[in-house]
C-alpha cells in the first residue's frame, strides 16, 4: 500500500481546476519516479500472469491512454502496480488541443468530463520521453507498455489512414502492442472511422504496414483499436466482423494481429444529467460508463468468440467494477477516472480481486 493516503492529496487536488491539477500531478510524477519519493504512492505489483494476443501481462490492470499523453511519467505510474501501462495519443504533429476550459469534475457522479482534443507534444518528443524510460531500457521488463496513436485535428479525414501509418511507424520499435484511437468524441469526425468501409480500409492500410514493419523489425507487434460505448448492436458487430477478417487465421482463431479496447468516453448525458458541468461538451468518463461499456464487451466476446482479446475499460472506480469487466468478457481491464477518484491503491485492490475471480475454485 502506498505510504501518503490519498485522500490527502485528492482534498487538495480537487480544490484546483482539473487540468491544473492534472498538470501537477504528472511534473510530479515525472520529478519524483526513479527516486526513494515514489515509494510515497508505490504499490507492490499483484502476480497474476496471463498470455493475450501473444504477450505476457504481469497481471489484468493496466492504465488507459488519456493520463499521460506525452509519455513522460511511464516509470512513475508503473510504480503503482499496473501490469501495462498505455501513454498517448499522441498525433504525427504537436497540436495544442481545444480551448481551455476543457476539462470537467463531476463528484457527484465519480466522473469526469473532458474535451482535450489529443493535445500532445508530436511524435518526436513522444518516442523520445518513451525511449528515456527506465521500462525501455530494461532487459527482462515488469511490465508491458502500449502506444496510443490518433490523427492530428488538421488533417482531413479523407487522410486520416497517413497520420495513423506515421504514427505507426515511429513508435513501433518501442511498443509491446500499439492502439488505434478511432473514437475520441473530441476530434472532429473521427469516430466516423468506425463505420464499416472506413474501418475496414484502415484496418486493411494498418495490416500492410504492420506487416512492413515487422519484417524491418523483426518483431510483431500487436494492433489495438479502441472503440466508442456509444454504439448499438449492429455497428459492434459489423466492428466485431471486420476485425476478425484481419485478426483471425486460416484456422479460424485469433493470429494474435489484433485486438480492441472497449470502450473510450461516451457523449451521452443521461446517467448525469442536472448536475454541474453535465452539458459540457466532450466525453464523459467514470462511474457512468461502466454499464454501457461492459455491455459493449458483452456483445463484442459474442460476435468474436472466446479467444479474441479484449481489453476492457470504463467506469472502474472499485475492485467489483474490474471484476465486472472479467465477467463481461474481457482479458484484461485498464482504469483512468477510478485512479483520479480512488488513488493508486485502486490498482492493487483491482488486481487482486480479478486474480481472485479468475482463481479456479
Amino acid at each position: 500500500m502506498s505510504l501518503l493516503p490519498y485522500a490527502l492529496a485528492r482534498h487538495f487536488l480537487f480544490g484546483i481546476d482539473p487540468e491544473v491539477a492534472h498538470d501537477l500531478t504528472l511534473h510530479g510524477l515525472a520529478t519524483v519516479q526513479g527516486t526513494p519519493l515514489e515509494w510515497a504512492y508505490c504499490n507492490a505489483r499483484v502476480d497474476d500472469p496471463i498470455t493475450l494476443a501473444g504477450l505476457k501481462f504481469p497481471n489484468r490492470v493496466g492504465l488507459a491512454a488519456g493520463l499521460d499523453k506525452n509519455a513522460r511519467c511511464i516509470d512513475g505510474l508503473g510504480a503503482m502496480g499496473f501490469g501495462f501501462i498505455e501513454v498517448g495519443t499522441v498525433t504525427p504533429l504537436a497540436q495544442a488541443g481545444n480551448p481551455k476550459p476543457r476539462m470537467f469534475r463531476l463528484p457527484k457522479a465519480n466522473a469526469l468530463i473532458n474535451r482535450l482534443g489529443f493535445n500532445n507534444g508530436g511524435l518526436d518528443a513522444f518516442v523520445a520521453n518513451v525511449q528515456r524510460s527506465s521500462l525501455r531500457q530494461q532487459k527482462s521488463p515488469t511490465m508491458l507498455l502500449g502506444l496510443n496513436i490518433g490523427k492530428n485535428a488538421t488533417t482531413p479525414i479523407e487522410r486520416a489512414t497517413d497520420d495513423y501509418l506515421i504514427c505507426l511507424e515511429g513508435v513501433y520499435p518501442h511498443a509491446d502492442y500499439v492502439t488505434v484511437n478511432i473514437s475520441s468524441p473530441n476530434t472532429k469526425n473521427l469516430r466516423a472511422l468506425q463505420s464499416d468501409e472506413a474501418l475496414d480500409a484502415l484496418l486493411g492500410a494498418v495490416a500492410a504496414k504492420r506487416e512492413a514493419l515487422a519484417n524491418q523489425h523483426q518483431k510483431r507487434v500487436p494492433i489495438f483499436v479502441k472503440i466508442a460505448p456509444d454504439l448499438d448492436e449492429a455497428q459492434i458487430d459489423v466492428i466485431a466482423a471486420t476485425l476478425k477478417r484481419y485478426g483471425t487465421g486460416s484456422d479460424g482463431q485469433p493470429n494474435d494481429a489484433f485486438g480492441v479496447v472497449a470502450t473510450n468516453t461516451t457523449l451521452k448525458r443521461d446517467a448525469v444529467k442536472g448536475l454541474p458541468h453535465a452539458d459540457e461538451a466532450g466525453g464523459l468518463s467514470g462511474a457512468p460508463v461502466l454499464e454501457m461499456s461492459n455491455q459493449v464487451i458483452t456483445r463484442l466476446r459474442a460476435a468474436l468468440g472466446k479467444n479474441f482479446p479484449i481489453i476492457g475499460v470504463g467506469g472502474i472506480m472499485s475492485a467489483a467494477d474490474a471484476v465486472s469487466k472479467i465477467e463481461a468478457g474481457a482479458d484484461v481491464v485498464q482504469i483512468y477516472t477510478g485512479l483520479i477518484y480512488q488513488g493508486p491503491d485502486l490498482v492493487k485492490q483491482a488486481a487482486l480481486a480479478i486474480e481472485k475471480s479468475c482463481s479456479p475454485r
